[in-house]
């Protein structure tokens, strides 16, 4: 099978050995905008491509974690209902957080991505092997990016840093194959 997914040669070289990818939310899983009920309680949206990009690359043996400012039962919700196992919430100090899954996993920032749309994701994006941005992230974050996404944060922004994860990884065809084949 021939995919139709791109990627620059030197960026799946890049992202060739990452075991690791650390996510934020707001701005990259969600489109950055915080809706309010009348009783003060969150309200997120999240796009369904992003979620099965997050699950693919666990399926591939790639670590997904999330550190985001922000709590929500909503957040708790759609990150447990993804599988997602390792997350720090209402974190504004992200580096740190990243450090400790990393020493946890017995991982180093050789092996970690990380995907961040403002400031309080440049201490980590910054140390990572890969980083990447949405479309729509502050200039500073692009500024220091490898990849930014053709998609806005919430958008499936996520969804295409995991398809190039995957096929950097080798695994994005036979997922793909593999998803076509439970389909027919």
């Amino acid at each position: 099978m021939n995919p139709a997914i791109y990627f620059p040669p030197e960026l799946l070289l890049k992202a060739q050995n990452i075991r690791v990818v650390f996510f934020d939310v707001d701005g990259v899983l969600t489109d950055g905008s915080l809706y309010f009920t009348e009783t003060g309680e969150t309200i997120k949206r999240f796009n369904t491509l992003d979620g099965q990009g997050l699950k693919l690359l666990q399926r591939a043996g790639v670590v997904v974690a999330v550190i985001t400012g922000r709590d929500s039962k909503p957040l708790r919700l759609r990150l447990a209902a993804l599988g997602v196992e390792h997350v720090r919430y209402g974190t504004e100090d992200k580096g740190p957080a990243a450090q400790e899954i990393l020493t946890a996993l017995g991982l180093e920032w050789h092996e970690a991505a990380g995907m961040g749309d403002d400031w309080p994701d440049l201490a980590v994006m910054q140390r990572c092997a890969l980083a990447c941005a949405p479309q729509n992230a502050h200039v500073e974050v692009k500024a220091i990016a490898h990849f930014v996404t053709h998609a806005k944060g919430g958008e499936g922004a996520a969804r295409e840093f995991c398809d190039l994860l995957l096929v950097a990884s080798g695994r994005y065809v036979g997922l793909l194959e593999g998803s076509i084949g439970r389909t027919a």
